[in-house]
């Protein structure tokens, strides 16, 4: 946003995981019109599936936490928006924990430490990513079976993760980087939604936890760590 804001001249490739129309980055998807195209890598949109996907895993939970970043506002709001009719449909109750530091972090497990809710579901955040290693350390040391955006969570030792896959996102970024260098216009190039979501599990994690992995995830899953 502050590129957009910065200049209308010189072209901008983005990588968002929100719908970059209605953040008013481009006016369509098809023809972005102006000095900005990009990526959309759908991570935020995918809040009701990653929830069902908790619910398959830990069947009897009927409490989850939510956590979500305050302090990134459209994925916030994103999540805030589907989480609760998704739960609402699958009769979970949901207690929204927000972090927006590590101390935070720490915080809001210590406090769910003492509601004890039966499952947590981590949203998808920049921030977030970057605390992976408190987020899966602190999960494992409260035992709380935990879904997470992404695999790089999961190749920690995250329970289970789902998201598209940001590696090719980013892989299309510099495609689009390299044809834009090499003078095409950011308004001739559409914005790419990502097609490759990826389901990750983490067998070892599952076991430590006392999970037993239904048959039908497994089969499902893109790749299972044991």
């Amino acid at each position: 946003m502050a590129a957009k804001a910065a200049t209308a001249t010189i072209p901008v490739v983005f990588i968002v995981s929100e719908d970059p129309v209605r953040l008013g980055l481009v006016k369509s998807l098809a023809r972005p019109e102006g000095n900005l195209t990009g990526i959309n890598f759908f991570n935020s949109e995918l809040v009701a599936k990653q929830l069902e996907l908790l619910r398959e895993l830990v069947p009897q939970a009927a409490a989850v936490a939510v956590l979500v970043n305050p302090a990134s506002p459209n994925t916030f709001e994103t999540t805030l928006r589907d989480i609760e009719p998704a739960a609402r449909a699958m009769g979970l109750q949901i207690k929204i924990m927000r972090a927006s530091t590590g101390w935070e972090i720490d915080a809001a497990f210590a406090t769910l430490a003492q509601g004890r809710p039966d499952a947590l579901f981590v949203g998808n955040d920049a921030f977030f990513n970057s605390r992976r290693v408190q987020l899966v350390q602190l999960a494992a040391h409260h035992r709380l079976p935990a879904i997470y955006s992404g695999r790089e969570y999961s190749e920690i030792g995250g329970l289970i993760s789902y998201g598209a896959n940001v590696g090719d996102a980013y892989r299309q970024v510099g495609l689009y980087a390299g044809r834009i260098l090499k003078g095409a216009k950011p308004s001739d190039l559409p914005v790419v939604q990502s097609s490759r979501f990826e389901l990750v599990i983490n067998h070892q994690t599952a076991r430590t936890l006392g999970l037993a992995v239904p048959d039908k995830l497994l089969v499902a899953a893109d790749e299972v760590i044991e």
